[in-house]
């Protein structure tokens, strides 16, 4: 279940970088998606660390 938790994080946040990102270019998609999946990994990992610990 936790891995299922940081997982989705990961993937709201690419899916939210990329369509940021698809509203300036192409590039600026990838670059974003990345960035969300990042960050979507870190909160993710700290609110599966906080709550299902």
């Amino acid at each position: 279940m936790r891995r299922v938790f940081v997982i989705f994080f990961a993937a709201a946040g690419g899916s939210l970088g990329w369509w940021l990102g698809a509203k300036i270019s192409p590039f600026g998609a990838v670059i974003f998606c990345a960035l969300g999946t990042g960050l979507g990994l870190y909160l993710g990992r700290r609110l599966q660390h906080e709550y299902l610990s």
